[in-house]
Formats: C-alpha cells, sequence, structure tokens
C-alpha cells in the first residue's frame, strides 16, 4: 500500500484543495483531482528522504487557523500602511535567532513569515541558526523577534520536534 499510496494524508490535502481551487465537486473535477492527488506523491516521493513527522496534529490546525487569521489581519494592516502617509513606516531586517533545527519545520516558519503581508522571509544562514526577515514597519525590533518566536516557532517545535 505505501508504494501506491506512499504519503495518504498530503494525497487527500492535494485532492481537497484541488477542489477548492476549482470551486466545485463535479465529477470530472472530482475524478481529476483523485489522480493528481495519487500521482503527485508519487512522482515527488524521491524528493521527500527524511518525511516530516508531525507529532501533534490538533496543534497543526490550531497553527493554520492563527496564521490564516494573522494573514488577514496583516492584510488590513499593511493596507492602511500603505494608504497612509508614507513617512509613518520603519522598514527593518531582523535576525531571528532560530530554536528550530528541523528542516522541514525551518521551511513552514520561513513560509508562514512570507505569507503574511508586511513581513518576507530574505536570507537563512549557512549553519541554519538565523533567519533574515524584512518587515515593513517595525517600531521595536526586539519584540518583533519574541512576537515571532512565541507566535510562530515555538509551536512548530512542538508540532515538528517535540
Amino acid at each position: 500500500m505505501k508504494r501506491i499510496l506512499p504519503q495518504p494524508l498530503f494525497s487527500l490535502f492535494l485532492w481537497l484543495v484541488w477542489l477548492l481551487l476549482n470551486n466545485t465537486v463535479a465529477p470530472g473535477h472530482l475524478l481529476l483531482g483523485a489522480l493528481l492527488a495519487l500521482a503527485l506523491p508519487l512522482f515527488t516521493v524521491r524528493f521527500w528522504p527524511n518525511r516530516p513527522r508531525i507529532r501533534r496534529p490538533l496543534k497543526l490546525l490550531g497553527y493554520i487557523a492563527l496564521l490564516l487569521w494573522d494573514i488577514v489581519l496583516a492584510n488590513l494592516t499593511v493596507a492602511r500602511l500603505i494608504l497612509g502617509p508614507s513617512a509613518r513606516l520603519r522598514p527593518s531586517f531582523l535576525r531571528l535567532p532560530l530554536a528550530l533545527r528541523d528542516e522541514f519545520a525551518i521551511v513552514v516558519l520561513a513560509n508562514a513569515i512570507s505569507l503574511t503581508p508586511g513581513t518576507v522571509s530574505a536570507d537563512l544562514s549557512a549553519d541554519r541558526r538565523t533567519l533574515l526577515i524584512h518587515a515593513l514597519d517595525v517600531d521595536d525590533p526586539a519584540r518583533e523577534i519574541i512576537r515571532i518566536k512565541q507566535r510562530y516557532e515555538r509551536p512548530l517545535q512542538e508540532i515538528f520536534e517535540c
């Protein structure tokens, strides 16, 4: 079964995303989505030598909900900042020391930061200990680093590293 369906949860996720993106449950889309959801993991399994292990799946659902909420709030904040006077902007580069060691968790953190409007992950140090982040508006860099560590990094440690 592992040979035919190497990543069943990933396949289910792909199928659901396909249906959501197409906004239909027509039989053709159900079938095409299922075929893609079965085929893509088969073709990409060799690129996943160390599959991520989700140690706390319920915590992951909470993390996704938190991230979606933060994306909505950040969109509103960035819109307010951009529509207001540009002199109020305080852009800054932040160096986030990483407690995460799992490579997949680091990728998830970097992507979560980049998905949130107003921040983008700019670089990861060669030793994978520091993430460089550009933020559109920062009043206190130290407080922003603490906020990112508590809000995003700590839950990822619990989800992937425990």
